[in-house]
């Protein structure tokens, strides 16, 4: 089979309209191009045309040979022939490399050339991954137009995938610091049973609780939510757990360390970032709850007969005023009370018709269930709202329960 090359003198190296892009990609060393071809011919013209381009180039053969070269090399783009010894016409050999190269990398531009081209080639090739189709005997200035802009690609591509992962990279940290303020295990008074479950959805959020015993008969319970996922979410909720912790204490009225934590907050984070957060103090031996609610969720008490108060008392989310003032609530608790403090991706959690699950569903739940123990009602929460959802959670979801005896 003879081919033509088609020449074309005097081309410029790189079009006006991309040299500031191709400049950035051509920073560090030109760009290298692999070609394959059972064609001594082709290939010595196609070697010529792009190293007058600035182009470094290795040429090979067959399609084995492509392979090799890239499992033993980096390249940033493929030229390869559709047809090759075994066949000359049907392009399927050259077809299948393409398949194998995209296995191996799937941003690397590939280009394909055949003499033997169809519509229908032509379209197979470009679902099986090619960038573009050059159709032989070629045009010298369409040909390097074509590697150009598939360097461009590849180089977005390439770009793209790095923040992909660096965005897993930053997702995985970000998992660990919010399994790291999860308590492992939930301390018990004596009047009361404890219980709490922290569920990840597949976007890591803001979510945190704490239980921090106190003595035998008392305890401060806590659960936030910061505005935002990722790592910086996950970091700022670090540092509200460690001031809680650095300031939480029996003397401490709830309404004091909301303020003292806003302010602290307010010196720490962006505009515009902030935090919801519920705060209490229990107290089993007096039956007493107090609590300060700073723009979080308000977490039901239900009491015995089925009658349901809503804790709502406190101020403004934490981050916004740093001389934002804050009240507190008191309860004085009775037996068979069931108080269960939760964070939206609970109430939110969507279903397939995009309906919330809401509060009062919450709410119904809660009264019809309230004779359960604290372990036994946070799972028949949970395992609603997972129902609900059909397992598809948007948001991370977070209970507290407590269940006096």
């Amino acid at each position: 089979m003879q081919t033509i090359v088609q020449t074309s003198y005097g081309l410029p190296r790189w079009p006006v309209s991309a040299s500031g892009v191709m400049a950035e990609v051509l920073a560090n060393m030109p760009p290298r191009v692999l070609i394959a071809d059972d064609q001594p011919d082709v290939l010595a013209a196609l070697h010529l045309l792009l190293k007058n381009e600035g182009f470094q180039i290795e040429t090979v053969t067959s399609p084995a040979a492509v392979l090799d070269a890239l499992s033993g090399g980096a390249f940033d783009v493929v030229l390869i022939d559709l047809n090759y010894a075994r066949d000359t016409t049907s392009g399927r050999e050259g077809l299948d490399l393409l398949s194998e190269i995209r296995a191996l990398n799937r941003t690397l531009p590939v280009v394909v050339m055949t003499a033997w081209g169809s519509i229908e080639l032509a379209v197979e090739a470009m679902q099986g991954g090619s960038g573009d189709f050059i159709q032989k005997p070629w045009d010298n200035a369409h040909l390097l137009s074509v590697l150009r802009k598939q360097l461009l690609a590849g180089n977005a591509l390439r770009q793209q995938q790095q923040a992909a992962e660096a965005r897993e990279r930053e997702l995985n940290d970000a998992r660990e610091i919010q399994r790291g303020l999860v308590p492992r295990t939930i301390p018990q008074l004596q009047g009361c049973e404890l219980a709490a479950v922290w569920q990840s959805a597949r976007e890591v959020g803001g979510d945190y609780f704490d239980v921090l015993k106190f003595d035998e008969h008392s305890a401060a319970l806590c659960i936030a939510d910061v505005m935002g996922k990722g790592l910086p979410a996950a970091l700022l909720m670090s540092n509200v757990q460690a001031a809680v912790r650095t300031l939480a204490a029996p003397e401490l009225s709830t309404a004091a360390l909301c303020a003292q934590l806003n302010r602290l907050v307010c010196q720490n984070v962006d505009a515009g970032r902030f935090v919801t957060f519920f705060y209490c103090l229990l107290d089993t031996a007096r039956k007493r709850l107090i609590y300060t609610n700073a723009g979080h969720n308000a977490p039901w008490l239900v009491r015995r007969d089925g009658s349901a108060l809503s804790l709502h008392e406190g101020g403004l989310v934490l981050g916004l005023l740093p001389e934002s003032e804050y009240h507190y609530g008191e309860i004085e608790l009775q037996p068979g009370d069931r108080l269960v403090m939760f964070t939206d991706g609970v109430t939110e959690a969507h279903n397939t018709n995009d309906e919330e699950y809401g509060e009062q569903q919450l709410l119904q739940l809660l009264r019809e269930n309230r004779t359960l123990g604290a372990q036994l009602l946070q799972h028949e929460i949970s395992q609603a709202v997972q129902q609900f959802s059909q397992g598809e959670l948007a948001d991370d979801t977070t209970l507290i329960v407590v269940a006096m005896a």
